[in-house]
């Protein structure tokens, strides 16, 4: 029987940029992920750093070589969505690249108060602020603008302009709108429940905009839930999106910006094919040809790239605690996470994301089921993309470990599985490992979280237990560790990764 190598091997072209093989285990990004494995144990999460900067960098390429060769006379802007994933290190590594932010949450602004009080954002920063507000989020919104940030509410209602009129103090407002595109023709509704309807918002603009003192009309927002797609219902809503940009621009001067929110997909196969470059160069030719067909100025361009900017950073690795054969021809490969809690959209959206053998690549391979460990049905994960059957190599259990590694899991997974909270049949939290290089290019771990402490669920359900440190203590001595960071010891030479202190 062929090796688990000569499967992948011959199934894809294989190996790739982002993975190799070396001594019969995976290197992720040139992250030797046993040496991981072996130092922090599983379940982890794991974030590689570096690929976040990777992405924002083409993604401006993208649009300046496009810009370039259509000879665009607009501006381009890259905002990250922080509701991809808000965690800190996500958002400094960003921001390392100059860019600016999209927010959807009244909570999303105590993190840029963070972030400008230690210096990651300054108040030209632009801070894309969408969503349906209720009142605690438009006080926040008009607090910024009041104190001179370079904030754009996007208005979701035909009410929310209200808000702004009460409460800011500044004497310019720059005003977005969201425009309520159609839903792609297999969703349950047929327009979108966000934004203003297109036959609604020039009386918006005249009856409370217009002959406004202080609200200029900046940009119109055009959002679409799939992403950007080379598909009839992408070219369709663009079109029409950008002919009202148009019409409306007619009647405002001040309007100058678009923002084509959706962002561009992740690679969740080996099979993923998607020209990045022939999509970007399409979308600005035809925003110039139908802006010079209705004799209006090019718009600058801004995108909110949340998945594409941290969704591959990411990673899941379990070991395989169990195989149990539950009939003649169904095996199971028992992990000691669960897919439910750590990875909620491979089971609320049947999301595939590349799943790989993390060791034993000279094995031969059988047919297998991956099986979490909630007491749910629900709770596994069988087919990739590509086949409708999933593969692993075959092991002794008694003499060899196996590990598994999920790829590409960076975006959305903490924040839908509820990180910190409780989980399903109180699966913990697992430690998350952040990978960096240094200014010498070496790899580098540390660790952001431990497992999380059966306490800190005690503490969120109501109970104080008796015995051991109150749930206050400990999650204060948990911070402090996680502050401070444990002895740690570097990993072995021939590695070239380096295990750092907190």
């Amino acid at each position: 029987m062929k090796t688990y190598y000569d499967l992948i091997d011959q199934t894809f072209e294989f190996p790739t940029l982002e993975f190799n093989v070396e001594n019969n285990n995976l290197l992720f990004n040139n992250v030797p992920l046993m040496d991981i494995v072996r130092q922090y144990g599983t379940p982890l999460k794991l974030t590689y750093l570096p690929k976040i900067s990777e992405h924002i960098v083409q993604a401006k390429s993208l649009f300046k070589n496009a810009m370039k060769r259509y000879n665009y006379k607009g501006n381009y802007t890259y905002c990250y969505c922080t509701k991809s994933s808000h965690f800190r290190f996500v958002l400094e590594e960003a921001l390392k690249n100059n860019i600016h932010l999209e927010t959807s949450s009244a909570f999303d602004i105590p993190i840029i108060r963070e972030l400008y009080r230690t210096g990651k954002v300054s108040k030209s920063t632009y801070l894309i602020c969408n969503g349906y507000k209720r009142p605690l989020y438009t006080q926040y919104i008009s607090e910024l603008i009041n104190e001179g940030f370079n904030v754009v509410p996007v208005l979701d209602n035909l009410k929310e302009i209200e808000a702004y009129e009460d409460q800011v103090t500044a004497d310019t407002v720059n005003l977005g709108i969201r425009i309520a595109t159609d839903e792609e023709p297999n969703f349950a509704f047929y327009t979108s429940r966000l934004g203003i309807r297109y036959s609604d918002i020039n009386e918006l603009y005249r009856s409370k905009i217009q002959h406004s003192s202080k609200f200029k009309l900046k940009m119109l927002h055009f959002f679409i839930n799939t992403g950007i797609k080379d598909s009839a219902y992408y070219w369709s809503e663009l079109s029409r999106f950008m002919y009202k940009y148009c019409e409306l621009q007619k009647i405002c001067p001040d309007l100058d910006s678009i923002d084509i929110g959706g962002g561009l997909p992740i690679q969740t196969s080996f099979q993923f094919s998607y020209d990045y470059q022939a999509m970007i160069d399409q979308i600005v030719e035809s925003i110039q040809w139908i802006c010079n067909k209705s004799n209006v100025p090019v718009p600058h361009i801004f995108t909110e790239f949340g998945s594409y900017t941290v969704g591959e950073s990411g990673a899941v690795i379990y070991k395989v605690i169990d195989q149990k054969l539950q009939n003649d021809k169904e095996l199971w490969y028992m992990i000691d996470g669960s897919f439910i809690t750590q990875l909620p959209d491979s089971w609320g959206l049947g999301q595939k994301y590349i799943m790989l053998s993390v060791n034993n690549w000279d094995n031969p391979y059988q047919k297998v089921n991956l099986g979490g460990l909630t007491c749910d049905s629900h709770d596994f994960y069988n087919t990739e993309v590509h086949s409708a059957d999933l593969y692993l190599p075959i092991f002794d259990q008694e003499a060899e470990d196996q590990y598994v590694g999920l790829f590409h899991t960076g975006a959305y997974q903490e924040s839908l599985g509820g990180y910190g909270g409780i989980q399903h049949c109180l699966i913990p939290a697992p430690q998350h490992v952040i990978v960096d290089k240094d200014e010498e290019g070496n790899l580098r771990t540390r660790l952001f979280a431990p497992e999380q402490h059966s306490e800190t669920m005690l503490k969120i359900l109501g109970y104080n237990p008796a015995d051991g440190p109150q749930p206050t203590e400990l999650g204060a001595a948990q911070a402090a560790g996680e502050a401070e960071g444990t002895e740690e010891s570097v990993l072995q030479p021939e590695s070239e990764l380096v295990k750092e202190e907190i």
